[in-house]
């Protein structure tokens, strides 16, 4: 686990979180009906590669995609394909970058047009969660604080959590120590302290938290195959409040 000890350590890790986020954004937008996640992947490969970074994913462990792109019952790992975006999916984006020694690591949830109030309402407490985990990122603190909170805030709402994926340090590399559930008690796990910086990455399920993987040895479906949601920051903790890495502006 890396601990941001110095200004030029958290500037690049701010330099990274934002190239990311700036991509995020940018594949966000261009999420709409009648396009394949093969073209969302293309594209942040042509963005990733102007700006001089490289795909904190491609290749990683084997993985063929620059960007990972799951829609509705898909929950994180989705491989960009052919499969061609239609009116009411729920597309997950998660996309990581290499930049100047540092990864930023972040993903957000697009609904096209989706007018399922459930759906809507999932997607909403999705980014609660990762607000609620963000608020617990703090010096002083407990790891499991983190989890607690994203487990709160979605099973109070009455949806679920994926337990057998979680989020993460992040620095250097693209997956570090900590692991960082999104669920157990509060109070437990090593004491947070200023400079570790993570990946907050709630993933909520609208039924069952249970889960199961592909044949493509890639893709993450929710077991009773109803939708799912992802949304991710990267931060590092300081005294106080966290800094939001992943940040476009």
């Amino acid at each position: 686990m890396i601990i941001v000890k110095t200004a030029q350590e958290l500037d690049a890790m701010r330099a990274s979180g934002k190239l990311a986020a700036q991509i995020l954004a940018s594949v966000a937008r261009s999420v709409r009906p009648g396009v394949t996640t093969r073209e969302l992947d293309e594209l942040a490969d042509r963005l990733i590669m102007a700006s001089g970074a490289k795909s904190a994913f491609y290749g990683y462990r084997g993985y063929p995609g620059h960007i990972c792109v799951s829609v509705n019952e898909e929950v994180v790992h989705g491989i960009p394909g052919p499969r061609v975006v239609q009116l009411g999916d729920v597309v997950s984006l998660d996309i990581g970058v290499e930049y100047h020694g540092f990864v930023g690591d972040n993903a957000t949830t697009v609904l096209v047009g989706v007018t399922n109030p459930e759906v809507v309402r999932l997607a909403a407490v999705g980014q609660q969660a990762l607000a609620a985990a963000m608020q617990m990122a703090r010096a002083g603190r407990r790891l499991s604080d983190i989890s607690h909170a994203v487990q709160r805030t979605a099973e109070s709402a009455g949806f679920s959590v994926v337990r057998d994926f979680v989020g993460h340090g992040v620095g250097r590399r693209l997956h570090e120590d900590p692991q960082i559930p999104n669920f157990g008690p509060p109070g437990h796990g090593p004491k947070l302290k200023p400079g570790m910086t993570f990946a907050l990455e709630p993933m909520l399920n609208m039924g069952v938290a249970e889960v199961e993987v592909l044949g493509d040895g890639w893709t993450v479906v929710t077991r009773d195959r109803k939708p799912s949601v992802h949304f991710e920051h990267s931060v590092a903790l300081r005294d106080g409040e966290p800094v939001v890495l992943t940040v476009a502006e």
